[in-house]
């Protein structure tokens, strides 16, 4: 299942590329809490399947 990990971790560092560029524009606090969460939470589970903690 190296498939689904690596699209959760390219998802993950997509959206922590979101929570820079939204945090450079200045955007409200609460919507980069929330996708630097969604980014964490990518990429635990994609290290999580890698490592085979998490099947």
């Amino acid at each position: 299942m190296t498939g689904l990990s690596t699209i959760l971790i390219v998802v993950g560092l997509f959206l922590a590329g979101g929570v820079y560029s939204f945090s450079k524009q200045k955007m409200p606090r609460g919507v980069i809490v929330l996708l630097a969460g969604a980014s964490a939470m990518c990429l635990l589970a994609g290290v999580l399947r890698i490592q085979g903690i998490w099947d």
